[in-house]
């Protein structure tokens, strides 16, 4: 995912995992044979409240320059449109806004805190709402912007980042979206969780599965066609 001498650029939402991303990637380009430069790049949504302190204190903690961009994305979702289904438009807006970002700061890896329940919720969505099967890949190279979206903790369980959060005390920011809790991931997330009771191995062979339908493209691990080193 990484090589010599990319500028990565690390999306901070101010959540568990970004912020736990943030931080073991300032701890693996100490010892990494590869040299990178990192920086964190944070959107807000015009959604209050939203204290950036903690975030802004742990980066000066990490030496990771960081740089946060106002946005009405969610006004624009919530009081504008009135989406019945906001998820869809602020996921979209958010990715737009925040690969225009990085690119802006000159990177040309931008690193997400994707986690294994993130992939697995993805691909049901897919398969419930969309009729495809389909899910996000560990490393996708974004032809327009000519980026590359890396997302190093694919098959990191969450319930290890939820522990290591609180170990760490990390600066979590409570998200002020209205319709957190409430979502189709939610439910995805909950069904997961259901059918875990009776198969407690589930999330691993789902994960398992994907893997092993790598040559039908639907979790390449390596992209055709992505160019090599750094932009």
């Amino acid at each position: 995912m990484f090589e010599e001498g990319d500028s990565v650029a690390v999306g901070v939402s101010g959540g568990k995992d970004s912020l736990l991303l943030l931080r073991a990637l300032s701890l693996y380009r100490l010892f990494s044979h590869k040299n990178f430069t990192l920086r964190a790049l944070m959107l807000t949504m015009g959604l209050e409240p939203f204290d950036t302190e903690g975030v802004e204190r742990l980066c000066g903690e990490l030496n990771v320059p960081l740089t946060i961009k106002r946005t009405d994305i969610g006004k624009i979702v919530f009081e504008e449109r009135h989406e019945k289904n906001p998820c869809a438009l602020c996921a979209k807006m958010r990715r737009g806004a925040l690969n225009e970002l990085a690119v802006e700061k000159g990177a040309n890896k931008l690193a997400l805190g994707h986690h294994r329940e993130d992939v697995l919720e993805t691909f049901l969505m897919s398969l419930f709402y969309e009729g495809r099967l389909h899910t996000f890949h560990p490393v996708t190279y974004l032809t327009r912007v000519r980026l590359t979206v890396v997302r190093p903790m694919v098959y990191l369980p969450e319930k290890h980042i939820i522990h290591m959060a609180r170990a760490l005390s990390l600066p979590i920011i409570q998200n002020p979206c209205p319709a957190d809790g409430h979502t189709a991931r939610q439910e995805a997330k909950d069904l997961i969780r259901e059918l875990s009771k009776k198969h407690p191995n589930l999330p691993t062979l789902m994960l398992s599965a994907l893997r092993n339908t790598a040559q039908y493209g639907l979790w390449d691990q390596k992209i055709a066609g992505r160019p090599k080193g750094p932009r």
